[in-house]
C-alpha cells in the first residue's frame, strides 16, 4: 500500500510540473489496467503448449484415487479408474476401505511434491483429462502398477502384473469402480 501512495505521489508531481503529460499518463495507466487484468488469459495461453496441450503444474490436493486439483483444476487421471471415496471391498473376507486407500495411495506417490499434468481434453465435469507425474514418474501408470486403479486405456500389462502379484484390489474382490458409481447413480 504505501509504495502504491509513494508512486500516486510521484505521478501526480509530474502531472503538475508538466500538464501536456496528464492524458499521456492516463493513457498508460489505462493501458496497463488492460493488460493486467488480462493476465489470466495470459497465463493460461501460456501453459497450452504447441501441440495443444494444456500443461497443469503444482502442488496438488488428491480427491480421490484418480483426481486431484491442480493448477486452480480439477484433474482426473486418464485411462485408469480407482474406486471411489465411500467405496468399499472385500480382503481375506473383511471389508476394507479400497476408496480411501486409492486416495491414501495417490497421495504417498505425490510425497508433497509438485506434479505436472498434460491434457489435451476434458471429461463430461468439465474436468481435464490428464496425464500426470510426479517425482519423475507417472502416477496413472503408478495407480495401475500399485493394483490401487484399473486400466481403461495402455496400462494393461501394469494391470496384469498387479492381479498375478495380487496388489492392492486384486487381494481380494472389489466391484469394478464405473459398475459401483452406475449402481448409485453417481456420475451420469
Amino acid at each position: 500500500m504505501r509504495i502504491a501512495q509513494q508512486w500516486q505521489n510521484q505521478i501526480e508531481r509530474v502531472i503538475r510540473r508538466h500538464p501536456r503529460w496528464r492524458w499521456p499518463i492516463v493513457a498508460l495507466l489505462v493501458v496497463l489496467l488492460m493488460l493486467f487484468s488480462r493476465l489470466d488469459q495470459w497465463v493460461s495461453e501460456r501453459n497450452a503448449a504447441p501441440d495443444g496441450t494444456q500443461v497443469l503444474s503444482g502442488f496438488a490436493k488428491v480427491i480421490d484415487g484418480d483426481s486431484l486439483r491442480v493448477d486452480g483444476g480439477e484433474v482426473r487421471l486418464k485411462d485408469i479408474d480407482a474406486p471411489e471415496g465411500r467405496q468399499t471391498c472385500e480382503r481375506d473376507g473383511k471389508e476394507w476401505d479400497c476408496g480411501e486407500e486409492a486416495r491414501r495411495k495417490l497421495t504417498a506417490l505425490i510425497g508433497g511434491q509438485k506434479v505436472t499434468c498434460h491434457s489435451i481434453e476434458r471429461d463430461k465435469h468439465n474436468r481435464f483429462l490428464a496425464y500426470c507425474e510426479a517425482q519423475g514418474r507417472s502416477l496413472n501408470e503408478a495407480m495401475v502398477e500399485t493394483g490401487m486403479a484399473l486400466s481403461y486405456g495402455g496400462y494393461r500389462s501394469n494391470e496384469q502384473s498387479a492381479k498375478a502379484s495380487r496388489r492392492g484390489l486384486w487381494a481380494g474382490q472389489f466391484q469394478k469402480p464405473r459398475d459401483w458409481r452406475r449402481e448409485r447413480g453417481i456420475g451420469q
